[in-house]
């Protein structure tokens, strides 16, 4: 059995030639998606963003602009009641988002320098309404399109093949900025990434567009209100939420700590960073074979600590070399995000009422998204204040203290708010309860 036919086969099926064709389509879109993100974001994006001037305040604040987009996406998840073409709107949104994004490598030529921050926080933000507006329609296609019993171990798999794209982009973007001047470097990495563009634009026409089952409330406030009222999801959602809050103070900006405050290279940031993504990519494929065996918010507590443990190990630096630390660091942070990614999405999709499902997804992302969006922005005015204070503060005190109060939000308070009682079947699909 090839390695499509493993991740579409339920127990006791084979599974069909379309149903592999549609599978494979996700998982080879995702590739250009992927490559774009990694030479176009992460330690690149910082890079490209103090290359043009940028300070650590602004550097937050771009890091924060793609969780706030998705607050777009509980108007999104509504109107989308009146459309049947999801592959359409995907393909618009989808398309527009990556297309902005490229855009933003114009600026150097075409934009003065006092304007190119703002030019370019503009084009982001919007790229990224685009992207979180693309998100709706793709997580509703997907769930329709991957079958729910083997959703773990298939996201799992995909996860592993875009991440080995990531690291490889990501390896070789640190490479192409390190060999060439900054200016000609960045001019190359968007050119691959415009090819990119047209090839992932390519594989989002092809997918499918099966009939879309619509929601059974007819009011407004009752299709905004039915996951709010849901008590287990949104007790666990407000609590992902407070755990990302205090996440993202630090972890978006580990590239600005490495690269300004450390002074660490391009090229060490870039493999360090692919390390991290290396690790990820392996993880994904056991986190996807565990959430076949356990519930998803059973493998939620076990995933989180990680990323809090991985926070307080940058107080190593106060007695070990810098780059084994910075690599540690990172290890353990692929291992806490690689299961993040996946337990996330499968709970937005894994145990919401098929009908309803987008406007769960939504609210998830835009809860997250808020503190998200929060996160960041905190960060970047802490480090600011920290520019007159003793070096070791900046370097690893903040990531350190962060890493603390995650352990304790996921050790003491993560098992009374993640336990929640199984809910019912009805319209559930037959998926594995989440709690």
């Amino acid at each position: 059995m090839n390695i499509w036919q493993r991740m579409t086969a339920a127990p006791g099926r084979r599974p069909s030639t379309e149903q592999r064709r549609n599978l494979r389509i996700i998982v080879v879109e995702g590739i250009p998606a992927t490559i774009i993100a990694n030479l176009l974001g992460g330690p690149i994006l910082t890079a490209y963003l103090l290359y043009l001037g940028a300070s650590s305040a602004e550097v937050g604040l771009v890091m924060a602009l793609p969780p706030l987009a998705n607050l777009v996406q509980i108007m999104v998840a509504y109107y989308m009641q009146r459309f049947d073409n999801r592959r359409l709107l995907l393909f618009y949104f989808g398309s527009s988002h990556r297309l902005l994004w490229v855009a933003t490598g114009f600026i150097p030529f075409v934009v003065a320098d006092s304007y190119q921050i703002g030019v370019f926080i503009v084009l982001y933000a919007l790229s990224f309404i685009m992207a979180s507006s693309s998100g709706v329609f793709w997580s509703s296609l997907v769930a329709d399109i991957v079958p729910s019993l083997v959703r773990g171990r298939y996201f799992g798999i995909r996860n592993m093949i875009l991440w080995a794209a990531a690291s490889l982009s990501l390896i070789i973007g640190g490479q192409i900025l390190d060999s060439m001047k900054e200016g000609t470097g960045f001019v190359v990495l968007y050119a691959i990434s415009a090819v990119c563009m047209v090839w992932n634009a390519v594989e989002l026409w092809r997918y499918p567009n099966p009939p879309f089952q619509k929601s059974g409330e007819t009011g407004k406030a009752g299709l905004f209100l039915k996951p709010l009222r849901d008590r287990a999801y949104i007790k666990a959602t407000l609590f992902i939420s407070l755990f990302i809050l205090i996440q993202n103070i630090v972890v978006p900006l580990f590239s600005y700590v490495m690269l300004d405050v450390m002074k660490i290279s391009y090229r060490q940031v870039t493999a360090i960073t692919s390390v991290q993504m290396i690790v990820m990519m392996i993880s994904y494929y056991y986190w996807g074979n565990l959430n076949a065996r356990f519930a998803t918010k059973t493998l939620m507590l076990w995933c989180l600590p990680i990323i809090g443990a991985a926070c307080v190990l940058w107080a190593g630096l106060e007695l070990l070399p810098a780059l084994l630390v910075l690599t540690l660091v990172h290890i353990l942070l692929g291992i806490g995000l690689g299961g993040y990614n996946l337990l996330a999405f499968n709970f937005m999709i894994g145990d919401t009422p098929k009908a309803d499902r987008p406007m769960y997804v939504a609210m998830f992302s835009a809860l997250t998204g808020i503190t998200g969006f929060i996160g960041p922005l905190i960060g970047g005015m802490i480090y600011k204040k920290l520019e007159t204070w003793p070096l070791w503060v900046a370097s690893y005190g903040v990531s350190a203290a962060a890493g603390v109060l995650l352990l304790v939000l996921a050790l003491l308070l993560g098992p009374v708010i993640l336990k929640a009682p199984r809910r019912n079947a009805e319209d559930m699909e037959g998926q594995q309860p989440i709690g």
